[in-house]
């Protein structure tokens, strides 16, 4: 590919109605990319630029190495592009040959092998290439700066830094950035706001030290895991259920995450930083090497990325079925896994499962002391301020809590006592800190505890608005169990969910009822849905549904449908803007509340869909109405009345969900005019300010006009479609029945082609099949397999 391939008219191409907008100010001094080295790393870098909507050169030394990552990323579950358009961005070269199309890239960035010499020598040729001012900077975990500037002229080291993404790059928030003593600030500002505001990652300014923070810290975490796994003799399962939930860890723990990201890496992670930290180091200190792991690296047994699996594997039995299997440590043998059955890991307290007596709790607090106290031996080495650590622990590793959090939970003076009377040494800040705690809530603001001793504001870049910090500072205008309304300033309200994985129940759709009837009597200019958890909503809250069929409630059943398509048609009408803002997963039901929202400003990485059909149902609050009209009223679609009832139908009846807000656009779940937020942090205050433009002048929407549905020779359609899936073995006896009231409620029930048809009317056909399918044998039992397991029931 040439580099004219790369020019306007193929960002236009790439770009279409869901890019991101290009930002002013500094982060809009980047305009052009450049990436070498089309490693997993590199190529991942790459990627996630064009996601920005930025034309990026990818250089790999390998000849076609770059067009090959591109197409394995195209190809790649999860998805490096979050729209495949976005590809077209990224021109592919070779570094040998195509080192002049980097002449005009403002931020160069080298992922090559973790060389010095190499990348050194990758250095002085660029000079001779690059415009005077362009940024350069590497991806390393492991070579200081100091080291990569040396011999480099002064101009270089003005220009470099490091940028230092975790893998996958377009998933993991965090980029550390190292600065060095002659790196222009304004080089430093223009990479931290494009990383902010274009690739929605938290930027933390990290020493220039071995690992930095999360790599430092997180290596030696790991590593502690380990060893006292080995010594104390437990399970993989045992220390993973230990180094997961308890400490707000993601469920692989320990053993399960280095299946995920490779046993071998920790072997090249330990040397380098034996190689590069102090011989004293806690962490240099506690290098083990393990005969069994060993082992399976030389047997190829390095994860899920070789095939052979690691410490878990999984193989087929007599019968056929999958049967996972896990490496018992201390014989070397795999056996079936099994359930991790601990007394300690019935404690939900922190501190009381570190003082349990069974080996569970003096596991976990073995580890929580080597890795608390480490961490707070690195404060001021590593970064300046607590704050700082914990961020980069929970957007690199994912943890819920850093460990400044976690010496928070148990107690800072605990910490200090256990590590006393095992005769370990006590950093200066935990003896400084003494009874207090790291966080504190002053006056409606959290703060943090600084090496000076002193309590200080945990820091928010600039326009950030985040709803756990007006939640600090103020009351709600209203609650209940399920939602709560919050005044975010300027006439905006936000309404709130936070029920159990924000399902939608009788008292959201309350709340969402008395948000309506207040904003009808002025209290509020303007209201945006949004909240802070894991997910905007997985959806109506099922078990409910569940425990109703099963005592024959039918009407109860029947209330609540009633009740969500009462919210749903308020929310469409309402007289005021209502902005969604989710992130995350916003399925089902709550996919519907989008649905009905006059604009969405959405997380790019928010995953929308309607997926009812998954346990045997279909939408019953306006899904498949809205869906119908979004594609009947596409100028691009065919006309007539069957092309917009033949995609719904697709969609929903496979229950397709949109893996980015950019393919929720494609899809129509998202509007061409609603907005996306690349960076979650910033979604609230984007969704606000969304919501304020559009109140001057804004009126309730006029009733749409009717649609014209194909009936029965739709109905007829649909259904040789399904026949072929049965006869394909794609669909089961019970796909039928539901895709049978799926097709019955979307080509417009007893109407014939030639009549109209309200949305009102689809709604009620809408309620008529989700009634009928509840009372459908084998419905209930798909409904409660979901609940049990969080997948389909396919039979």
């Amino acid at each position: 590919m040439s580099a004219t391939q790369n020019g306007a008219s193929d960002r236009r191409k790439a770009e279409g109605p869901g890019a991101v907008k290009q930002p002013r100010g500094a982060e809009g001094a980047i305009k052009k990319v450049g990436v070498i080295g089309a490693g997993v790393m590199g190529a991942g870098i790459a990627a996630h630029c064009a996601n920005a909507g930025v034309p990026v050169v990818l250089l790999d030394i390998v000849p076609g190495g770059a067009e090959r990552a591109v197409q394995t990323m195209l190809r790649a579950d999860p998805a490096p592009f979050m729209q495949r358009s976005a590809a077209r961005l990224v021109t592919p070269g070779n570094l040998e040959t195509d080192l002049a199309l980097l002449a005009d890239c403002d931020w160069i960035c080298e992922a090559i092998v973790e060389r010095l010499d190499a990348k050194q020598a990758l250095y002085a040729k660029l000079e001779a290439v690059r415009k005077r001012g362009s940024i350069v900077s590497s991806n390393t975990s492991t070579i200081p700066l100091g080291a990569l500037v040396g011999g480099a002229g002064e101009g270089f080291a003005r220009d470099f830094l490091i940028t230092h993404f975790f893998n996958p790059p377009r998933y993991m928030r965090l980029l550390e950035v190292v600065q060095g003593p002659q790196t222009r600030a304004d080089a430093v500002a223009a990479i931290t706001a494009f990383a902010d505001r274009s690739l929605g990652k938290t930027v933390i300014p990290c020493k220039d030290r071995p690992g930095f923070i999360a790599n430092r810290i997180g290596g030696q975490w790991m590593q502690s895991a380990i060893n006292n796994a080995f010594a104390m003799g437990l399970t993989i399962e045992e220390a993973d259920a230990l180094m997961s939930r308890p400490i707000g860890v993601p469920k692989t723990g320990v053993f399960g995450l280095l299946d995920l990201v490779g046993i071998d890496l920790m072997t090249h992670v330990a040397a380098s930083m034996k190689a590069t930290l102090p011989a004293d180091d806690a962490y240099v200190l506690g290098l083990r090497e393990h005969p069994l792991i060993m082992r399976l690296i030389k047997e190829g047994r390095t994860g899920r990325k070789g095939g052979k699996g690691g410490f878990y594997t999984r193989s087929r039995d007599a019968s056929g079925a999958s049967v996972k299997y896990a490496i018992d440590l201390a014989t070397g043998e795999d056996r079936p896994e099994k359930k991790a059955r601990l007394e300690s890991l019935e404690q939900r307290d922190l501190r009381k499962l570190a003082e349990h007596p069974d080996r569970g709790g003096q596991y976990m607090r073995a580890v929580l002391l080597d890795l608390l106290s480490y961490a707070a031996a690195l404060v001021p080495e590593i970064a300046d301020s607590v704050a700082d650590v914990d961020a980069a622990m929970r957007l690199g590793y994912n943890w819920k809590w850093g460990p400044f959090e976690l010496i928070d939970k148990v107690g800072a003076a605990w910490l200090a006592e256990a590590l006393r009377a095992d005769g370990r040494p006590l950093p200066p800040l935990l003896a400084q800190i003494g009874a207090g705690s790291f966080y504190r809530t002053e006056a409606g603001v959290l703060e943090y505890y600084g090496t000076d001793g002193a309590y200080r504001p945990v820091p928010r870049a600039p326009g950030v608005l985040l709803l756990s910090d007006i939640k600090r500072r103020s009351q709600p205008i209203a609650k209940n169990s399920g939602a709560s309304l919050w005044d975010v300033g300027d006439g905006v309200v936000c309404l709130e969910f936070h029920s159990k994985m924000n399902a939608l129940d009788p008292d959201i759709l309350a709340m969402i009822g008395k948000a309506i009837a207040m904003g009808k009597k002025g209290a509020f200019k303007a209201l945006v849905i949004h909240n802070e958890g894991e997910n905007f909503s997985v959806g109506a809250n099922i078990g409910l549904a569940l425990f109703a069929a099963n005592i024959a409630a039918w009407g109860e059943i029947e209330g609540m449908i009633e009740q969500g398509q009462k919210a749903m048609a308020a929310l469409r009408a309402a007289p005021f803007p209502v902005v969604g803002a989710p992130s995350g997963m916003a399925l089902g039901g709550g996919c519907e509340v989008l649905l009905h929202c006059a604009a969405v400003q959405a997380h790019a990485e928010t995953y929308i869909g309607l997926v009812e059909v998954g346990v045997g149902l279909i939408p019953g609050w306006g899904g498949c109405t809205t869906m119908l009209r979004r594609w009947a009223e596409n100028p691009r679609a065919p006309k007539g009345p069957m092309p917009p009832v033949a995609k719904a139908f697709e969609m929903i009846s496979t229950a397709q969900v949109a893996k980015s807000a950019f393919e929720a656009k494609e899809m129509l779940i998202l509007r061409a005019t609603d907005g996306i937020t690349m960076n979650r942090d910033r979604l609230l205050a984007d969704a606000k300010a969304r919501a304020l433009a559009m109140v001057e002048g804004y009126a309730a929407p006029e009733a749409a006009k009717p649609l014209r549905l194909p009936g029965a020779t739709g109905r007829a359609a649909l259904s040789m479609a399904v026949q072929q899936q049965v006869l394909m073995g794609r669909a089961t006896p019970h796909d039928v029945v539901v895709c049978e009231h799926l097709a019955n409620t979307l080509t417009g029930g007893k109407k014939d082609h030639t009549d109209e048809i309200t949305d009102d009317e689809v709604m009620e056909l809408e309620r008529q099949s989700f009634m009928a399918l509840l009372k459908t044998p084998g419905t209930l039992a798909r409904v409660e397999h979901m609940l049990e397991t969080g997948r389909p029931l396919r039979n």
